[in-house]
């Protein structure tokens, strides 16, 4: 159907052997907006469904019980972590690192015997010194010659920490592998990376260089584990390999020195802040401390998490639809966005009271002004990374929850558009789709009946709003025009 202008119609009909037809119909129309909108309430249903999962279903006893695991963790960090030092828990890690060198110095061949000769003679101290032989490295402190500590400030209490080659890093790893290589000693001090050459006699074993490396490999690790609870020298505790955590200023130092660039004050000094720390015992083993009643508060939620809904799940769900797969469904604590968001409030919790110690501490050892130091061998790292990430991730949420809301809406209009268009095409239908009227195409082809045939014509125009001199309504009207007597035509 095409118009041809504002007071006229014209129905554009094809005829073939088989009959006549209509150029376009108002059913196939409203079959294919129809379409179009069982496909678009299915795209809704889908993004709905995409924000309900990404929409943490917590009432208020989730958050409650968030809240007091996150607090009854801060406690023990308060008073069973505290720091280097002063540390219940502290005894416990240290012990369980001696017990993992001592089994670990079986493995490579030590009988247990006891070096009477040791400062401490005992079994933790000679699995050290059979690890220390086993492990030659030519990058120890004992080794690298004399003068470290006039010169650059290198004693026994931090060369782990400026040792590159001790730090459990990548880097760490690569610094090794290079001295190993070439017989020296990186390390650095106040921010600067120093190379000191060994004067003593090492050579890697291998007869190539894969072996060679795999030989620096193996010296490394085995190195790092040997050190783990101080050297054999170590009179007391001992200062094992550094924290991870804070080892990154070494890295800064080195990407700097590669880029050819300076060392700021403000990194030197940070630099030195770092090293204090390891001077006070925050090593690695520290680090481990500091991270049980992170693990613990996780562990925590997530069973309290699972334990509600597993009674819930008994209570609401009939006998003979009981399943595994439905109550793993209903309390599986690892990948539903509610119990991130109840560890994301255990870890706040968590991260506010130690945060709250570790600022009253600072200002109570420093007599009126904040101990800097104090405070940051309180601060609980593990803890406030695992924060940060609960964070990240509700960030990561939020965000895709607002770009679902912005679909939802965008198709909702378009669905709303549809929808008027299809109640269009239904007013169009009924006044444009007679089923009664629109058989005089039948009756055209019966010569018999032309002129009941014609007489529907003039009623289809006469519905269509056609004017009256505008109808051809009888053979003459007709004639006149396709004779031309319609000026118009």
């Amino acid at each position: 159907m095409k118009e041809a202008n504002d007071n006229e119609l014209i129905f554009g009909i094809s005829a073939d052997e088989k009959g006549y037809s209509f150029e376009c119909s108002i059913e196939s129309a409203l079959a294919e907006a129809n379409s179009e909108l069982e496909e678009l309430d299915l795209k809704i249903e889908e993004t709905v469904e995409s924000i309900k999962n990404l929409t943490p279903d917590c009432d208020k006893t989730d958050y409650a019980l968030a809240v007091s695991s996150g607090a009854l963790c801060g406690i023990m960090d308060i008073f069973l972590v505290a720091k280097p030092g002063e540390t219940p828990l502290g005894d416990i890690t240290d012990k369980w690192f001696g017990e993992m060198t001592e089994r670990f110095a079986k493995v490579c061949g030590w009988d247990g015997t006891i070096n009477e000769k040791l400062p401490v003679p005992d079994k933790l101290h000679s699995a050290i010194e059979h690890l220390e032989k086993r492990f030659k490295i030519p990058y120890d402190h004992t080794s690298a010659g004399p003068g470290l500590n006039s010169v650059y400030k290198i004693t026994p209490n931090n060369h782990h920490f400026k040792s590159l080659a001790h730090n459990p890093t990548l880097c760490g790893l690569f610094f090794s592998i290079l001295d190993q290589f070439s017989n020296t000693t990186h390390f650095v001090s106040q921010g600067e990376i120093f190379i000191r050459d060994y004067e003593g006699k090492f050579e890697l074993e291998g007869t190539n260089i894969p072996s060679k490396l795999f030989s620096a490999f193996v010296n490394w690790i085995g190195h790092i584990i040997s050190d783990n609870s101080g050297s054999n020298s170590s009179k007391g505790r001992g200062q094992g390999i550094p924290s991870p955590l804070w080892t990154w200023m070494n890295d800064v130092a080195v990407i700097r020195a590669g880029l050819g660039v300076e060392s700021t004050e403000f990194e030197k000094d940070f630099n030195d802040f770092a090293v204090k720390l390891y001077e006070n015992s925050y090593d690695a083993r520290f680090q481990a401390t500091q991270s049980i009643p992170v693990f613990i508060n996780e562990m925590l939620v997530r069973m309290l998490y699972s334990i509600r809904r597993i009674f819930k799940f008994y209570s609401e769900t009939p006998r003979g639809e009981r399943s595994f797969i439905g109550l793993w469904k209903s309390c599986e604590p690892f990948s539903n966005v509610s119990v991130k968001r109840m560890l994301t409030v255990a870890h706040g919790t968590f991260c506010l009271l130690d945060v709250g110690d570790a600022v009253g501490r600072g200002f109570a050892a420093g007599g009126g002004y904040f101990n800097v130091m104090e405070f940051a061998m309180r601060l609980n790292l593990p803890g406030l990374g695992r924060f940060g990430i609960s964070m990240m991730g509700e960030a990561n949420r939020g965000f895709k929850v607002y770009r679902l809301n912005k679909e939802k809406w965008s198709l909702e209009s378009d669905r709303i558009i549809l929808v008027d268009h299809i109640e269009g095409l239904r007013i169009l239908a009924d006044v444009y789709d007679d089923a009664d009227l629109l058989k005089f195409i039948d009756d055209f082809e019966r010569s018999d009946a032309y002129e009941k045939a014609f007489n529907k014509t003039v009623e289809l125009a006469e519905k269509r709003g056609v004017p009256q001199d505008r109808i051809l309504k009888n053979k003459s009207d007709i004639d006149a025009y396709f004779e031309g007597g319609n000026n118009n035509g």
